[in-house]
């Protein structure tokens, strides 16, 4: 269990560096209680949703995260959600667990193809560029959106509206702000395909679960797999826990031993370079470093 927030207001007070992980809120409230001499905040993430990065800058205080060492992890666990909601992988195996396995059938747990299909990739930075070179392999037609990026793996940028029409798989690789939280609204689920498939292993706030669950439950879209939920972990009593198409791991994609050491090790590097005075090898708000607080 993450420690309590009465916890962490305790125990931050005096320390001068801060090593978090996305399970921490880190907002002015904690880092006022850590006190003036805190010196730099390090995440073991990409993302630094969990940190409130306006005010650390307002503090002076360099906020360090882990990029680039995670891509190719988070990649394959898109591509492993994608494979598995495909081909109704875990249903399977919980049928055979019931017992209902009785005989082959020619319309058992039918799913859905990977060749000549539309991957659909909503954010084309790294992990979203590894994931559309990871669709070369099995044949896919890649369409992207993400205004600030440029076409790579073959991939081909479309509008948002194009790309859900259009898409039999849409991927989620986007931060979370405030202009992305509920991106997946109602609004957005009504213009995928009926057999489309939503994969998220960006964050879980990106998606409104409630807006999800519908569209799940009335079969609007054929499935869902999620890497990230909101909140984190899933309260057992989530509506998405009754659906046998919606797949839930419990945010696995930077869960390789290789992946998690490097990450770890990062985060230390950031850690101690912030401890010097010295400008972070990863460093999300580097304007701290070109003028005094």
């Amino acid at each position: 269990m993450p420690p309590a927030r009465e916890q962490l207001l305790e125990k931050v007070k005096g320390v001068d560096g801060l090593l978090c992980t996305l399970t921490e809120r880190v907002d002015a409230e904690l880092m006022d209680a850590a006190g003036p001499q805190l010196k730099v905040i390090s995440s073991m993430s990409v993302g630094v949703d969990h940190v409130d990065v306006p005010a650390a800058t307002a503090r002076g205080i360099p906020v360090g995260n882990t990029p680039g060492v995670l891509t190719d992890a988070t990649a394959d666990m898109a591509f492993a959600l994608l494979l598995s909601a495909a081909r109704r992988v875990v249903e399977g195996e919980k049928y055979i667990r019931a017992g209902k396995w009785k005989t082959w059938h020619p319309q058992l747990l039918l799913g859905a193809d990977l060749a000549g299909s539309t991957l659909g990739i909503i954010g084309f930075g790294r992990i979203g560029e590894a994931v559309a070179k990871r669709a070369q392999g099995f044949d896919m037609r890649v369409i992207f959106h993400d205004p600030t990026a440029t076409p790579a793996f073959g991939a081909q940028p479309v509008d948002l509206d194009t790309l859900l029409h259009e898409s039999d798989f849409v991927s989620l690789h986007i931060p979370l702000t405030p202009n992305t939280k509920h991106l997946v609204n109602a609004d957005f689920l009504a213009k995928m395909k009926p057999n489309a498939i939503l994969i998220n292993t960006a964050r879980g706030g990106v998606v409104d679960q409630a807006a999800l669950y519908d569209a799940l439950k009335s079969n609007q879209i054929f499935a869902a797999a999620l890497d990230v939920t909101d909140p984190e972990p899933l309260p057992m009593d989530s509506p998405l826990l009754e659906l046998e198409n919606c797949l839930i791991v419990p945010h696995l994609g930077s869960a390789s031993q290789r992946t998690r050491d490097l990450m770890s090790q990062l985060a230390a590097e950031n850690l101690l370079a912030g401890l010097k005075g010295e400008r972070l090898p990863n460093c999300v708000n580097p304007e701290v470093f070109l003028s005094p607080p």
